[in-house]
């Protein structure tokens, strides 16, 4: 049970968070802290968080276990307002797309890496944003990668696994690198392909007609697209490494398939759409299902 959850950041992810435990009965107090005073006070009336602040020190005072639900290019400045503030036994865990970073701020502000931060990573979402969009179900059977360090104590990774267990998620450990490898490859990549067409398309001299006459096949692909600009900037910027490999041999495998087009060659495109479509079938009701 936790006796009092922090959640800096009441949107989507930390709001879904609140309700999931509340609904598991596995939380006695939510304190909610942000920017946005009319969105903190919509999760008050919908019973989200039990109250709120501004301030990121009065947020964790007393608390337990802090959920970091800022974007990434806030982490510091987060961690910053969070110092000498923290009760003994709080654990920090986090939402963030990218983990090299935010261990990186930890250091950065604390001068370690703190044996209370177990990072992680709900694999879970929509394109919509603010507390209004979330609910409780979002973590239902969804995977929430936890990327603990040496430094991370067996204790507070077990709290922050029952937190997730509490709210149906399905738990992976993994190191913080690989993390970053693979969500670079399934989701981040992903994201930039969206976000690149639907910009691309809109900044051409016919793209009132364009989108007029786009299908069903357009939306589903590029939904994301209407995902929050700022949280992606900062996740870009995190893991830009990663991102930067894995985007140079998308361009790589896509200049090869222009040139079979532009060749013609109709048994070589045969073989590149059946070779995906047998591996994205394989993977639906696994893999794929489960990501976001």
């Amino acid at each position: 049970m936790i006796r009092r959850l922090a959640i800096i950041g009441v949107g989507l992810i930390g709001g879904s968070l609140a309700r999931a435990l509340r609904v598991a009965g596995a939380v006695d107090e939510i304190v909610g802290c942000g920017r946005g005073r009319g969105n903190l006070e919509r999760a008050v009336e919908l019973g989200v968080i039990d109250r709120y602040t501004h301030d990121v020190g009065e947020a964790v005072s007393g608390a337990d276990m802090v959920f970091l639900a800022v974007p990434l290019g806030a982490m510091r400045e987060t961690f910053a307002a969070m110092q000498g503030h923290l009760a003994a036994d709080a654990v920090i865990t986090d939402g963030g797309s990218a983990k090299f970073s935010v261990i990186d701020d930890c250091r950065a502000v604390f001068g370690e890496v703190l044996p209370n931060l177990v990072a992680g990573h709900p694999i879970a979402g929509t394109e919509n944003s603010g507390v209004e969009a979330s609910f409780a179900e979002l973590y239902r059977n969804r995977r929430i990668i936890l990327t603990p360090t040496e430094a991370t104590s067996a204790e507070a990774l077990s709290r922050v696994q029952a937190m997730w267990q509490a709210c149906g998620g399905e738990i992976t450990l993994m190191s913080v690198e690989h993390h970053d490898e693979v969500l670079a490859a399934t989701s981040h990549l992903p994201h930039m392909l969206a976000f690149g067409l639907v910009d691309t398309l809109a900044r051409m001299k016919e793209n009132d007609e364009i989108f007029r006459y786009a299908a069903g096949g357009f939306r589903d692909f590029t939904r994301i697209a209407s995902s929050n600009p700022v949280m992606w900037r900062d996740v870009c910027v995190a893991n830009r490494r990663a991102l930067g490999e894995m985007m140079s041999h998308y361009l790589s495998e896509m200049q090869e398939l222009a040139e079979t087009i532009e060749r013609g060659d109709g048994d070589q495109l045969l073989e590149i759409f059946s070779r995906a479509k047998s591996a994205r079938d394989r993977y639906i009701d696994g893999v794929l299902d489960s990501t976001e």
